[in-house]
Parts: C-alpha cells; sequence; structure tokens
C-alpha cells in the first residue's frame, strides 16, 4: 500500500520529536529522518542524489561563512580578556540608579553581546564578575542571578546574533535588515529589563541596597579599558549598517581587528589563538551540522506538502493573522522550555515561513519575534540553559530553584514584549 506524502510528513515530523526526546542529538535526529523521509518519497537513487547535494550547497553558501567569523571574533575577544572590562564600565555609569549593579550587569551583557552574539557566553561571562559583587554588596540573591540569566539572552538579538543569520539564511532575507531590527529589539529588551529592576527596588528597596556614585574622570578610566570592544563595534557595525561591507565581510573583518588588538595589546599568544580557533571550530561544526540536518529536513517538508496542508487546514477554520500568531507563539514558548533556540527554530521553520508568506507577515518581524520567543526558552524552566549556566558559575550563592524564582519578572517583561510586537504587528 502506497503512503501518502503528507503522512510521511506528519511521521518525520513526530519522529524527529521523539528522537530529540530520547536524548539522540537534534543534527542526528533531522538528517536520519529526513534521509529515511526522502527516500520512501523519490526512491533509494535519487535520494542518494539529494542527500549529496543538499548538505555541500547549503554549508557552502557565502552568507553561512560570516557565522565562523563571527565566533572567531568572539572566541579571541574573550580570550584575550577584551570584555572583561565591560562590566567594571557599566557599573561606573549605571551605578548610580536604583539597583545599579543589577542594572551594569545587564548592560555589560548587552556589551558583550555586541561582540559574541552568544547568550550562554554573555551569561557565563558576566555571571562570573557580577554576581559575586553583588552577593558582597548584599543583594537579594534572585534579583542577582535573575538580571544576569535574563541580561544574558540579549545576546541573541544584538547583532552578530548567530541566530538571526542563520534564520535569513532559512528565509531568504537580508541580514542587514534583521541586525537593524535585532539592535532596536535587543536595546528595547535592556530598557524592559531595567524596569523591572527599578519596579523591584520601589517594591522591595532593601532586596538592591547601595547606590554608587563615580567621578566623571572614574567614568572616563573604567571606559578606557573597553576601548577594544567599542572600536570593534564602531569598524564593523559602522561599516555593516553604513553599507560599507556586507554580514560575511563584516565577520571577517571583525575577526582581523580582534586578532590586531589582541596582538597589539600583548594579550594574544600562541596558546589563546589555538584555543580561540578549536572554540570557533567546534561550535561551527555544531551549528553546520544542526543547519544541514534542517535544510534537508526542509526539503523533506517540502516534498511532502505538509506546509500547505497545514496552511490549508488553518484556512478552513477561519483563524486570523493574530491567531495564528498567537498558536506560533505558544508553539515555540513550549519548545523553548526543552530544546536549545537555534534547533526549535530550524525545526519549525519549514512549516511556518510558508504561513507566514501567505498571509502576508514581514519576515523580517517574524524572525524578530522567533528569536525573541526562542530566548525566552532560555530562562524559562524546566530546561532554562542560561539558568543552569548561572548557577554553573554561582552555585556557591544560590540554589536552582532561586535562580528560577528571580528570572519570573523577567519573563513576564518579556512577555509583555511579546504582546508589544504582536500588537505592532496587528496595526503596521
Amino acid at each position: 500500500m502506497e503512503i501518502e506524502p503528507v503522512t510521511i510528513g506528519f511521521a518525520a515530523l513526530v519522529g524527529v520529536m521523539a528522537l530529540i526526546m530520547l536524548r539522540v542529538p537534534i543534527a542526528v535526529s533531522l538528517i536520519t529522518v529526513s534521509a529515511v523521509g526522502i527516500m520512501a518519497i523519490v526512491g533509494a537513487e535519487s535520494a542518494v542524489s539529494m542527500l549529496s547535494n543538499i548538505p555541500y550547497s547549503f554549508a557552502s553558501s557565502w552568507t553561512l561563512s560570516s557565522v565562523p567569523m563571527f565566533l572567531l571574533m568572539g572566541y579571541v575577544a574573550f580570550h584575550t580578556g577584551m570584555t572583561r572590562g565591560l562590566f567594571s564600565a557599566a557599573r561606573a555609569w549605571l551605578g548610580w540608579m536604583p539597583g545599579g549593579l543589577a542594572i551594569s550587569a545587564i548592560g555589560g551583557a548587552s556589551g558583550f553581546a555586541a561582540v559574541t552574539g552568544s547568550s550562554v557566553a554573555c551569561s557565563a561571562a558576566i555571571g562570573r564578575i557580577a554576581i559575586p559583587e553583588m552577593h558582597r554588596m548584599n543583594y537579594d540573591i534572585r534579583t542577582a542571578t535573575g538580571s544576569v540569566a535574563a541580561g544574558g539572552t540579549i545576546g541573541a538579538l544584538i547583532p552578530p546574533s548567530i541566530l538571526l543569520i542563520i534564520y535569513g539564511i532559512q528565509a531568504e532575507e537580508s541580514i542587514n535588515d534583521l541586525f537593524v531590527g535585532g539592535l532596536a529589539l535587543g536595546l528595547l529588551s535592556m530598557l524592559f529589563y531595567f524596569a523591572v529592576i527599578w519596579l523591584t527596588y520601589l517594591s522591595a528597596p532593601e532586596r538592591l541596597p547601595g547606590v554608587e556614585s563615580t567621578t566623571f574622570k572614574e567614568k572616563i578610566s573604567a571606559s578606557m579599558d573597553i576601548w577594544p570592544v567599542l572600536l570593534l563595534i564602531i569598524v564593523v557595525f559602522g561599516g555593516l549598517f553604513g553599507g560599507i561591507f556586507t554580514a560575511t565581510e563584516a565577520g571577517a573583518i571583525g575577526a582581523f581587528f580582534t586578532i590586531i588588538i589582541g596582538l597589539s595589546r600583548k594579550e594574544l599568544n600562541k596558546e589563546r589563538f589555538i584555543d580561540s580557533c578549536l572554540d570557533t571550530l567546534l561550535s561551527s561544526g555544531a551549528l553546520f551540522m544542526i543547519a544541514i540536518g534542517a535544510s534537508l529536513f526542509t526539503r523533506l517538508i517540502a516534498l511532502t506538502g505538509l506546509s500547505y496542508e497545514v496552511a490549508d487546514w488553518i484556512d478552513g477554520n477561519g483563524f486570523s493573522v493574530l491567531g495564528i500568531l498567537l498558536v506560533i507563539v505558544f508553539i515555540y514558548l513550549a519548545l523553548g522550555m526543552f530544546l536549545e533556540p537555534i534547533g526549535a527554530m530550524l525545526l519549525t521553520l519549514p512549516l511556518f515561513l510558508p504561513l507566514v508568506v501567505e498571509h502576508g507577515i514581514d519576515k523580517v518581524w517574524f524572525g524578530l519575534l522567533v528569536a525573541k520567543l526562542l530566548e525566552i526558552g532560555m530562562i524559562t524552566p524546566p530546561v532554562g540553559l542560561n539558568v543552569f549556566v548561572i548557577h554553573s558559575v554561582a552555585k556557591d550563592y544560590a540554589a536552582l530553584e532561586k535562580i528560577f524564582a528571580g528570572v519570573l519578572p523577567f519573563i513576564l517583561a518579556d512577555l509583555v514584549l511579546v504582546v508589544v510586537m504582536l500588537i505592532y504587528q496587528n496595526y503596521m
């Protein structure tokens, strides 16, 4: 009996989810199910041809080469200590505010994001410095750890966001447009997190004791420690947003300038350069494998016609655009609790992108919404990755349940921001 392609599509979707829940790596799950599904539809000979051509054509994408370049820029900056002074500089300028240390941690994470584009790296780096200092100043440990965990999520929004680069390739959208939108959304998220700190101070000032003041000279002195990061931001993103070079060229120029700065400061030696390259290769390899698996899965879904079947079902049941978006929001929030962001995004885009295009939803806006939703998952129980990262660097100060309690107000702020985004989409 011949199986309908749509049935194969549904079976593939269920199969991938089942393998992931069995702790099979996402890349292996996607590649295995895609290979079997494509074989079932087009036959073994045609499937072998597709399985050999699709990974190469995807991995050789010119735009995708920006990913290892931006990763190398971030790892060299990290290993050479260029980002060490970010929290101190933020503290010097923002410490006068109520809850200044928590606000400084969020601000420092935002600055770190502009170099790495990684949520986990932001949380770990800032957490090691900021949490012990907030503990010393008798900050409530829930607010201290929650602010750093939430601040780290800005890394997936502010350029050079790896999540947005991969979305742009999958959706065939301008990386520059996504970066501009990501910068605006990242800064807006930062302000929402600041508001959480201010409201906490107003409701319970004893949780955030002490307001620091620094002279203008001290502010300038603290800022001098982060001149490499400021220079990278000006050169890389000034050129990128100014239309001087593309995202791929920006990644290469950023990596080159980071290496030159590291050498000029005598912070980049042979061992640190090798460590940076190895970290870049390992991270890039993992990302590329997931992306290749997603590319194969996208082709499988296209062959089955599953996305069009879902679109017909939605149209037949009279869903409004807002209704569709609310369902998508719920799905991403649920997936974010259990899957890492890139895997969750690439697993679902083959289904959602055709819906987005058919209903006239702007794909750049949708990419920003997806990035925001998946980053909420990074701090949502039970598997909020950023929370576990913070626990690993702050286990002497806070139990895991206290960190999850600390991120709750920030999750609520994120959900308010998502509502604002939906209202904007509905009336734009």
